[in-house]
C-alpha cells in the first residue's frame, strides 16, 4: 500500500485497479481522486496517480454531517453512532440540550431529516435515521401516549370529537398506535401539512358534533351549535324591533310601543360545550 493511499500506474484505470487490489475493496466502496493523468513524453512517460479512500458507512456520513452542522450552529456538542444495523441511531451529547432539541423537538427533527438525507445518498433502499439527544424521543413518546389515553377518556365522557394540536407524522403515528386497541374511540388525521392534526372520535359522538380542540372551552371554530342558531335569529328580531319602533315614533302613533315590545324579544346566547372552564394539561 502506498503512502496516504496514493497509487500509481501507466494509466488512471491501472492505478485505480492497483489501489483497489491493495485495499481489498470494490470500486463501489471507494472514493477515488485523480491526482495526475498518465501521459507519454518524448523521453519516457509520466505515471498516472490516484488517491483512493474507502467510503465511510451511511452512519458515519450522517454523523460527520451532524458534527459539521452543530459547528455551524455554534453548539458545543458531539455525535455518537449508537446503532447502524437495521437503522441508524445517532446520539448527540451536549451540555446545551435545549438548543439541540428546540421547542417540542423542532430543531432535533430538522437535524434528523437532514442527517437522513445524507445517510441515504446513493442508496436504492431507504435507511431510517434517528437522531436523539438526552433520551428526548423516548420521553416524548411516553408523554404522547399518556396524552392520547387522557384525551380518549375525555372524548368518551363528553361524547364529543376532540382534536390535538398539529403534529409531525412521527408523533401522529404514536397517537394512532396508542389508541389502536381502544374499543371506545377511533382516531383520524385531518388537515393538511404542516398543520395536520389528529381527531379522536368517540363511538358515542353526537351526529351534529363539530369537535373540540383539546383544551378549548367552546367548540372548534368558535361557534355554538343548536342554541347558537336561535341566538342569531334573536339578534335579527331585535334589529327589526328597533326599526319598527322608529317608524312608530315618526308616525306619531302610540304603536311605537308595540315595536319596542317586539325589540325586547328574548335573545338566546347559547352555551359553550366543552371543558366547563376546567384547565387541562397537555
Amino acid at each position: 500500500m502506498e503512502e496516504n493511499n496514493v497509487f500509481t500506474g501507466k494509466t488512471v484505470d491501472a492505478a485505480i485497479e492497483e489501489g483497489l487490489k491493495e485495499l481489498g475493496i470494490t470500486i463501489e466502496e471507494a472514493e477515488v481522486t485523480v491526482l495526475e493523468e498518465g501521459k507519454k513524453k518524448i523521453f519516457g512517460s509520466v505515471k498516472a496517480k490516484v488517491q483512493i479512500k474507502k467510503k465511510g458507512s451511511d452512519a458515519q456520513r450522517a454523523a460527520e454531517f451532524v458534527d459539521g452542522l452543530l459547528e455551524i450552529l455554534k453548539i458545543s456538542a458531539v455525535s455518537e453512532i449508537v446503532s447502524e444495523d437495521t437503522h441508524v441511531e445517532i446520539e448527540i451529547k451536549t451540555t446545551n440540550s435545549s438548543r439541540v432539541i428546540g421547542k417540542r423537538g423542532d430543531v432535533l427533527d430538522a437535524i434528523q431529516t437532514l442527517a437522513g438525507a445524507v445517510a441515504n445518498i446513493g442508496r436504492d433502499d431507504y435507511k431510517k435515521v434517528v437522531v436523539d439527544c438526552e433520551n428526548y424521543r423516548k420521553q416524548r413518546e411516553e408523554t404522547l401516549k399518556t396524552l392520547a389515553e387522557k384525551l380518549a377518556k375525555k372524548a368518551v365522557e363528553k361524547g364529543r370529537k376532540m382534536t390535538l394540536e398539529p403534529m409531525n407524522p412521527y408523533e401522529r403515528r404514536i397517537i394512532h398506535s396508542a389508541l389502536a386497541d381502544n374499543a371506545e374511540v377511533k382516531t383520524v388525521s385531518e388537515g393538511k401539512e404542516p398543520n395536520r392534526y389528529i381527531a379522536v372520535i368517540p363511538n358515542n359522538a353526537k351526529p351534529y358534533d363539530k369537535g373540540l380542540r383539546y383544551g378549548d372551552r367552546k367548540p372548534f371554530g368558535g361557534k355554538s351549535e343548536d342554541r347558537g342558531g336561535r341566538r342569531d335569529r334573536g339578534d335579527r328580531n331585535f334589529k327589526r324591533g328597533d326599526r319598527s319602533g322608529g317608524r312608530g315614533e315618526r308616525g306619531g302613533s302610540s304603536s311605537g310601543g308595540s315595536g319596542a315590545k317586539r325589540g325586547k324579544k328574548e335573545i338566546y346566547f347559547g352555551t359553550y360545550l366543552g371543558n366547563s372552564g376546567a384547565k387541562e394539561e397537555e
